[in-house]
C-alpha cells in the first residue's frame, strides 16, 4: 500500500470521515501491515497510536447498585458499536439529592464530565446558575426533546431551551408484606389493587398491630413509617390534593391548607409512636447510598413501604421469595369514598377503581456541564443512552419507566406488577414543579419536614418558613411560566 493512501486514511481519521475501527478494517483490507498502521499514525502526530488513547467522553453517575451495574451494562453496550470514541464510565459517591458540590468544584476547575447524572427536576436551577451547557447548540435538539412525556421535556428545560435530555422516569405506590400482615390476623386481600385505595387511617390501624419494641423501648419492627424511602414531603402534600407553586402569583405554596394537614398527620402519626423512637428506627436506610439488600422492607422488618416501581427489580433480585403486593397510594378519610381528583385523571381507565389516590413521578437527565472538552461526542452520546435504545434496556432491567414516549407503548418492556405503575399510575401522577429554585425549594421542604415527623415544630410554622426562604430566591426569576 502505497504511503499517499495510508496518509488519506489517516486524513480521513482525523477528520473524523472514518472512526478508528472503519480505519483499522480499511488499512487491514488494503494490505497495510500491522507496523505499517502503527506508523502511520504516529507520524500524523495528532493521532494517538495506541487504542486506549482514543477520543474519550467521560460520564459521571452517583448511581448505586444494582443500578449502577446496569448503567455501566449500558455504557459497555455503546462502546461496543462506537467506531468514533469511547465513554468512560465513573461512579462518583453518593450524594444527597440536591447535592452537586462535586459537580460545581470540578467544573470550576476545569476537570469536570463531560455528562453528568443530574436529577431532573433541580436542571432548571442549574441551568440558571450557569453549570450547565444549553443543548440548542445542536441543530436537531429541539426537535430530539419532543420525543419525550410532556412533564419531562418541561422539567429539562430553562427559559425555552432544553439544557438535558431526560433519562427515566418513575411512580410511587403503597408495597405491602402479605406474610407480615398475615402475622397479625389481617387479610393481604383487603389491600388489593382491585378494593381501590386505603386510608391512611387504616395504614396507620394496621401498622399499630405490626410495632414491636425490644426491652430498652427500641423498635425492631414497625408496621410502617411515614417517611421512609419515598415518603416524601411532595407523596403527602399532592396525597392530600394540595398544590406547591402558584404560577399567576410566582410563588411557591407549601402553606396551602391540605399540604398542612397532610404534614400534621405524619406529625401525629410519629408521636402516637414516640418520634424519637422511629427516628432510631428509620434513619439509618435514609442515608445516601444505603444498600438496596439492606433495606428494612427487604429484611422484613418493615411491614408497609412507600416506594417506587424500582423496587420490584430490587426485590426480585435480593429477596425473590418475598411474598408481597403493591397497591394505591393511600388516602386522606376524607377523600376515601371521593372521585378522581381531575378531569384527566377521571378519564384514565382506572379512575374507578384508584379513586382520588395521587402519587406523583420523578426521574433522571443527563446534561453536559460548563468546561466539558467533547461536548459534540457527549450530545452523540446522550442521545443513545437517554433515547430510545438506551431506555428500553434501563426499562427492562431495572423496572423503572420511560419518558421515551414511543416506549409506554412496548408491552414486552413491563412484566405484569410493573404494568400497573405503567398504565395505571404514570398517565395521572403529580410532578414537582420545574422551577429555577427547584433544589431550594427541595431542600427547605425537607427541613420542614424533617422537623415534623421529629416533633421539632407546628407543620403551619415550619412550612410557613420553608415558603419564606424559597421565595426570597425565586422572585429574580418571576414570572415564570
Amino acid at each position: 500500500m502505497g504511503s499517499d493512501n495510508a496518509k488519506d486514511l489517516v486524513s480521513q481519521l482525523q477528520s473524523h470521515k472514518l472512526g478508528r475501527r472503519q480505519f483499522m478494517i480499511k488499512a487491514a483490507a488494503a494490505g497495510m501491515s500491522a507496523t505499517a498502521i502503527v506508523g502511520a499514525l504516529s507520524t500524523m502526530g495528532t493521532i494517538p497510536a495506541r487504542a486506549q488513547d482514543a477520543r474519550k467522553v467521560t460520564f459521571w453517575s452517583a448511581f448505586t447498585d444494582p443500578e449502577k451495574t446496569i448503567l455501566q451494562g449500558m455504557v459497555d453496550t455503546f462502546n461496543a458499536q462506537s467506531t468514533d470514541f469511547q465513554v468512560e464510565f465513573v461512579s462518583t459517591p453518593p450524594e444527597t439529592v440536591t447535592d452537586s458540590t462535586k459537580l460545581m468544584t470540578a467544573v470550576r476547575g476545569g476537570t469536570g464530565p463531560d455528562i453528568y447524572h443530574l436529577d431532573r427536576f433541580i436542571v432548571a436551577q442549574r441551568a440558571a446558575g450557569g453549570l450547565l451547557q444549553d443543548l440548542s447548540q445542536f441543530p436537531d435538539a429541539k426537535d430530539y426533546i419532543t420525543n419525550y412525556l410532556d412533564f419531562a421535556q418541561a422539567e429539562a428545560s430553562y427559559n425555552g431551551s432544553p439544557y438535558a435530555l431526560p433519562f427515566d422516569t418513575d411512580t410511587r405506590a403503597l408495597y405491602y408484606n402479605k406474610t407480615m400482615l398475615q402475622s397479625v390476623g389481617v387479610d393481604p386481600a383487603e389491600f388489593d389493587q382491585s378494593n381501590g385505595p386505603l386510608t391512611w387511617d387504616r395504614v396507620a390501624e394496621v401498622a399499630a398491630l405490626l410495632d414491636v419494641k425490644d426491652s430498652n423501648g427500641n423498635y425492631t419492627q414497625m408496621g410502617f413509617v411515614p417517611w421512609v424511602s419515598e415518603g416524601w414531603h411532595y407523596t403527602y402534600g399532592f396525597s392530600w390534593q394540595g398544590s406547591f407553586f402558584d404560577s399567576a402569583a410566582c410563588s411557591v405554596t407549601p402553606d396551602d391548607p391540605k399540604i398542612v394537614e397532610a404534614f400534621q398527620w405524619v406529625q401525629d402519626y410519629c408521636n402516637a409512636r414516640g418520634a424519637d423512637a422511629v427516628s432510631a428506627f428509620g434513619t439509618p436506610s435514609k442515608q445516601a447510598g444505603f444498600p438496596a439488600q439492606q433495606l428494612p422492607f427487604m429484611l422484613d422488618t418493615l411491614a408497609m413501604v412507600i416506594t417506587g416501581d424500582w423496587m420490584i427489580a430490587q426485590i426480585k433480585q435480593y429477596a425473590p421469595d418475598k411474598d408481597y403486593g403493591i397497591t394505591w397510594m393511600p388516602v386522606p378519610a376524607a377523600l376515601a369514598s371521593a372521585p378522581a381528583a381531575t378531569a384527566e385523571a377521571a378519564a384514565s381507565p382506572a379512575a374507578s377503581v384508584g379513586g382520588a389516590s395521587t402519587t406523583w413521578a420523578g426521574g433522571w437527565s443527563t446534561v453536559i456541564p460548563e468546561g466539558a472538552k467533547n461536548a459534540a461526542d457527549a450530545w452523540t452520546f446522550m442521545k443513545w443512552f437517554s433515547g430510545k435504545d438506551g431506555q428500553a434496556i434501563y426499562t427492562k432491567q431495572s423496572s423503572h419507566l420511560p419518558t421515551w414516549t414511543e416506549l409506554l407503548s412496548d408491552d414486552s418492556l413491563f412484566d405484569e406488577r410493573h404494568v400497573f405503575f405503567a398504565k395505571s399510575l404514570l398517565p395521572t401522577a403529580k410532578n414537582r414543579p420545574p422551577l429555577p429554585v427547584g433544589a431550594k425549594y427541595w431542600d427547605e421542604l425537607t427541613v420542614a419536614f424533617q422537623a415534623t415527623y421529629l416533633n421539632q415544630g407546628a407543620p403551619a410554622d415550619l412550612l410557613a418558613t420553608a415558603k419564606d426562604n424559597t421565595n426570597k430566591d425565586l422572585q429574580e426569576f418571576c414570572p415564570v411560566s
